[in-house]
């Protein structure tokens, strides 16, 4: 994974130089000691810190050139290794790909100077909560989760704001330009890099439930620590049935629930063909899409270090998106369900509504739900939403 390196070898050249204001520093002690042990001599001013921070939001340069620059700013040479803990959200653990991959640049990262420790964790709460209690540097996990940490970029996943992946591909080139780098940092937390994981699709355990009437009385699979879905299945006269994201696929293959939402790459990695089998199908509308985000710690990760990973991220997007491609080209297209216009357009209000309600609970952002209804507007612009918005 590119980003996680260049993730660390900039965090090595810049993590204590960058100030966070114009006129005050305000270093925290453990950024006044590393700045001390890689970079001695070096006297940081409101000038040089301004500097820096030019560098790291010029487009203009080229990525080599704006690291290169930054350590002849810094005067870095190579000393001790700096230490950072990653934490990785893969549901198969150690043997996972997103850990596999995040592994094979520890020996590279070496040569940076930068001792990278990578832990795998297949319980995503438990991940969540080991970033919070500083554990973790930084931890992969699911955007929904990630609503936690940033309720700007945790509303990338709000039903039915990105109805394809190109929705997302613009919003994620959005995201990465260093115009929106302000709304990637709140509180104690800064966004290092968002992914895109796949529509969100409906698996159902018999194909007549392929409308929302017929979706009543049956069981649905939510997130535990969500409430939201859960009032949502409610509204449509299904019980909701809580869950965290690996225990539901296997309520659905052992049918504890009759309905999953779930990406199309889960398909064959949980699998759920054991939960369709054997009159089962996947409604072919995804309801969302799904993102995954690497949040880190502030004092671990400044900002204008950030921006330079949020770039590498999206650069790598289409990457991701054959990778995406190839998992969801497994699954048989005899298992999805092609379902009318009409339902279409009444899922389509149906899922306004909740945003409009949750953005009235402070669950959703507002400028998200705004910048995704441009988006949606941009490619397809004779939606009604279009002429007279409300979102």
């Amino acid at each position: 994974m590119r980003a996680l390196q260049l993730l660390t070898t900039t965090v090595l050249l810049v993590s204590t130089l960058l100030a966070h204001a114009e006129d005050s520093l305000n270093l925290t002690p453990a950024q006044q000691a590393e700045l001390e042990s890689f970079a001695p001599g070096v006297t940081l001013t409101p000038a040089l810190a301004g500097k820096l921070r030019a560098i790291a939001y010029d487009q203009s340069r080229s990525l080599d050139e704006r690291i290169d620059a930054m350590q002849k700013v810094a005067g870095f040479t190579p000393g001790n290794p700096l230490k950072r803990r990653i934490c990785i959200w893969d549901v198969a653990g150690r043997v996972g790909p997103i850990y596999k991959a995040a592994e094979d640049q520890r020996t590279r990262l070496l040569e940076y100077g930068v001792e990278l420790e990578v832990e795998a964790y297949t319980n995503e709460a438990v991940v969540a909560e080991d970033l919070k209690a500083g554990i973790c540097d930084a931890a992969l996990m699911t955007g929904l989760r990630g609503r936690l940490f940033n309720r700007y970029t945790g509303t990338i996943d709000a039903i039915g704001g990105l109805p394809t992946d190109e929705h997302m591909r613009i919003l994620l080139q959005v995201l990465a330009n260093p115009k929106s780098a302000d709304k990637m940092v709140s509180g104690e937390y800064v966004i290092l890099g968002i992914a895109p994981a796949g529509g969100a699709y409906v698996f159902v355990n018999d194909k007549a439930i392929n409308t929302l009437a017929n979706a009543s009385g049956k069981r649905v699979a939510v997130l535990d620590y969500d409430p939201t879905q859960a009032e949502m299945v409610s509204q449509i006269g299904a019980t909701p049935v809580a869950s965290d994201i690996l225990s539901a696929p296997n309520k659905f293959n052992n049918g504890v629930v009759d309905v999953l939402p779930a990406p199309l790459v889960a398909y064959e990695v949980l699998e759920l063909y054991k939960g369709l089998q054997p009159d089962g199908g996947i409604i072919n509308y995804p309801l969302a899409q799904i993102s995954m985000q690497l949040i880190g710690r502030k004092d671990k990760f400044p900002n204008e270090v950030a921006q330079l990973v949020r770039e590498e991220f999206y650069n790598s997007y289409h990457l991701i998106k054959e990778r995406l491609d190839q998992e969801a080209a497994k699954v048989p297209q005899h298992w999805f369900i092609e379902i009318p216009e009409g339902d279409k357009q009444e899922y389509e209000v149906l899922m306004q509504e909740a945003r409009l309600t949750l953005r009235t609970q402070g669950y959703y952002d507002a400028d998200m739900l705004t910048l995704q209804r441009k988006i949606r507007c941009k490619l397809e612009p004779s939606r009604g939403e279009c002429a007279n918005p409300v979102e």
